[in-house]
């Protein structure tokens, strides 16, 4: 476009500049006042956004809190089940030692009464036997077994077994020890046969 000479095209050409000029202010004015609306409206929705952002952190929080309760009761169960578990095996190893122990003592209980009888008629006065007696008695009393069954004691049909009843009232008490009875701990070995008066 060429520009027509004169005064009168100077000032229209100066005209058409500052419009030109204005219309390129203008729309950098609206430019900015967009932007600034933009910029405004991003704020805001990212606060807006902030706020479900917010709940949804506090939801998985609480979800996490929820989890790390559920394991740790389950952990706790476990830890439960496990000392119970360790003391009724070790219980029950327990009475299996102390059954083996038991049943153990008892085979040597008619050595006993043989030794006993011995030493009822005088054999065991001197001599080898006395000492195999003293030996025997001697590791029945370190294992923790027992003699009961005493003439004149109170009678227990638990612990005592009679083949003879001479009583008449209702207080009876041990007559005559046939055989003596044992006892290793709280358990009888064998109980005392007797006569009760």
């Amino acid at each position: 476009m060429t520009r027509p000479d004169g005064p009168d095209a100077a000032e229209a050409a100066d005209a058409a500049d500052k419009a030109a000029w204005a219309g390129a202010d203008a729309e950098q004015t609206v430019d900015a006042e967009v932007l600034e609306a933009e910029v405004v409206d991003d704020g805001t929705a990212a606060e807006d956004a902030g706020e479900p952002a917010a709940e949804a952190g506090s939801d998985a929080a609480t979800e996490l809190q929820a989890q790390l309760d559920e394991r740790t009761s389950d952990l706790q169960r476990l830890s439960a089940e496990f000392a119970n578990y360790r003391r009724r095996v070790e219980r029950d190893r327990q009475a299996t030692i102390d059954a083996a122990k038991a049943s153990v003592l008892a085979e040597l209980l008619p050595i006993t009464d043989d030794l006993e009888r011995a030493r009822e008629h005088g054999d065991l006065e001197e001599g080898p036997l006395k000492v195999f007696a003293d030996k025997v008695r001697s590791l029945l009393a370190a294992q923790g077994v027992e003699a009961f069954g005493e003439e004149g004691d109170a009678f227990d049909p638990s612990m005592h077994e009679a083949v003879q009843d001479e009583s008449e009232g209702s207080d009876p008490v041990l007559g005559a020890v046939l055989r003596k009875g044992y006892r290793y701990g709280e358990r009888t070995l064998r109980t005392a046969m007797v006569v009760v008066r």
